[in-house]
């Protein structure tokens, strides 16, 4: 009888990992060029007052923001306006706007030095209403002079 002759078993070519951090920078590249870092275009003059204590918040995104201020464009006028997201707004849209946003869990008042208290406690006695009771103001470090 023949014998058969069993073929010597070859290996197998290893996968070179040369090009792998080449792929994984140009996946990084292309993701930091497509997403969009999200904030929003102010439509009123904004100069924050000056504070002794400050502190840092937590993660943005989980923060409603609301900026009350004089307008950037005559044609808005000159009165004190409300600016939620995008858009001016009035004292009763913040009920809506605070409902629209549920996973944010609390508000930021960003709010001109130059604006009387009136159109604050407004703006406070809505989000009191909407349930929004946890209320940041955002302020500048103050310097020593």
């Amino acid at each position: 009888m023949a014998k058969l002759k069993s073929k010597p078993k070859r290996s197998r070519p290893t996968i070179s990992t040369a090009s792998l951090p080449d792929i994984i920078f140009i996946l990084l590249f292309f993701f930091m060029v497509v997403a969009i870092i999200r904030e929003d275009n102010l439509l009123v003059k904004i100069t924050p007052p000056k504070a002794t204590e400050l502190q840092k918040l937590g993660r943005n995104d989980e923060i409603n923001h609301i900026y009350v201020g004089h307008p950037v464009t005559p044609e808005a006028g000159t009165a004190p306006r409300i600016q939620l997201n995008d858009a001016f707004a009035d004292v009763d849209d913040i009920q809506r706007f605070v409902a629209a946003h549920p996973q944010k869990h609390s508000t930021t008042l960003h709010i001109d030095e130059q604006v009387t208290m009136g159109i604050v406690t407004d703006v406070k006695t809505e989000l009191r209403r909407a349930n929004a009771l946890k209320v940041h103001y955002a302020s500048k470090k103050k310097t020593e002079e």
